[in-house]
């Protein structure tokens, strides 16, 4: 790993304990200076996630109640 690589990485984990994890990654960055395969496979797939889960959730919230009936 190159000095400017390394500092690349500080930078990221500055970020998530800065901006927050989610934050960081959703808004904040997508990081085109990490050149690491196994980085944005697993960024995109956190990001997935936590759509899944918000819509998950969303459409709980949405359900009828057994009292509506």
């Amino acid at each position: 790993m190159t000095l400017e690589e390394k500092e690349y990485w500080e930078d990221v984990k500055y970020r998530m304990d800065a901006e927050g994890f989610h934050y960081c990654f959703y808004r904040y960055s997508n990081f085109p200076e990490i050149k690491d395969e196994k980085f944005h496979e697993l960024r995109k797939e956190y990001l997935k996630s936590a759509e899944l889960l918000k819509k998950y959730i969303n459409e709980k919230c949405e359900e009828e109640t057994d009292d509506d009936e």
